[in-house]
């Protein structure tokens, strides 16, 4: 018996190629290098049929500093309004959009889209955040202006109107509370951003408590109280990963989960048969040698849709 049948069989690849919320350059080029480790071959040998729609054409990064706390805004809301519409219309056609970055804050798109979706068909979603930053950051909270360290507070309702009401949610609140975030593999937190972290209750696994109590049961208390009505989306940065094994981003943090904890969390997540929607992000292929850290992100997405060393008879629900 095999683990379980892919939740959508049908899935749609969505390039993004812009690195305009980062602090670095090079991640514009992520889609191209996870197409080049095979991800659509990949996807497929786990039964999907994947549709590769190509890349979204947004606007140049302009490399400018900041403009009143924030770098690049109007072009980082016009990337993500091309995100959330051709994430949102994927949705609309019941398939599994993959979102290809790019810099995490594309994140706010792919969510918002997400959430709009699950406000319009009654669904319940749970996001997990997989990365080394809780990216809850605020424009009075840090200098950089970097909007790829402040997409969850965006998502939460806090941020400039142009981000946070990019889903124009029925109720005119936020696009997500933050209940309904699990942030896993966190290490890196500005002093000011962990204060609100704790202000707005987010529930985070950071590498100590996955030290103390195990990626399993971090994974347990991360997807429990999901049912058949949870619209699981998972945004994976893959600065999540130990950058022993994926050197390729712009921020790499040591001390990140191990290729086995990540395979673990994977595979927990394809257990579930929940998972709806995916972002891969901040891959920077600049950064990388000879495209590993693509070729690892391939191998875990593959697990998040069944591969496991084993074959396992489903959990019951």
């Amino acid at each position: 018996m095999t683990i379980l049948p892919a939740t959508h069989p049908a899935a749609s690849l969505i390039g993004a190629p812009t690195d305009i919320g980062a602090g670095a350059r090079g991640a514009s080029m992520g889609p191209e290098a996870l197409r080049v480790a095979g991800l659509q071959a990949a996807l497929e040998r786990h039964g999907l049929q994947v549709a590769d729609r190509g890349n979204l054409n947004g606007p140049a990064n302009p490399w400018l500093p900041p403009v009143d706390g924030y770098r690049h805004l109007p072009e980082v809301v016009q990337w993500n309004q091309l995100v959330f519409d051709a994430v949102h219309a994927e949705l609309q056609q019941g398939r599994l959009p993959i979102l290809l970055g790019g810099d995490h804050c594309l994140g706010l798109g792919s969510i918002s889209a997400v959430a709009r979706h699950c406000a319009e068909t009654g669904k319940t979603l749970r996001v997990l955040w997989l990365d080394a930053h809780a990216d809850f950051n605020t424009s009075a909270l840090t200098p950089s202006g970097n909007v790829h360290g402040m997409p969850v507070a965006c998502l939460c309702g806090l941020g400039p109107i142009e981000l946070t009401g990019l889903a124009g949610m029925p109720d005119g609140g936020p696009t997500l509370r933050p209940q309904q975030v699990r942030q896993i593999g966190i290490r890196s937190v500005d002093a000011g951003e962990k204060r609100l972290v704790h202000e707005q209750g987010l529930e985070v696994f950071d590498m100590r408590a996955i030290d103390e109590i195990g990626m399993r049961q971090a994974m347990q208390q991360a997807l429990a109280g999901m049912d058949e009505n949870t619209h699981l989306h998972v945004s994976f940065d893959v600065d999540f990963l130990d950058p022993g094994i994926a050197p390729g981003v712009g921020t790499t943090v040591p001390g990140g989960p191990t290729y086995r904890e990540a395979q673990l969390c994977m595979e927990m997540i394809a257990d579930s048969g929940r998972l709806a929607s995916l972002d891969i992000m901040e891959l920077n292929p600049a950064l990388d040698v000879r495209n590993q850290t693509a070729e690892v992100a391939v191998d875990l997405v593959e697990s998040l849709f069944g591969k496991s060393t084993l074959m396992r008879v489903p959990p019951l629900k």
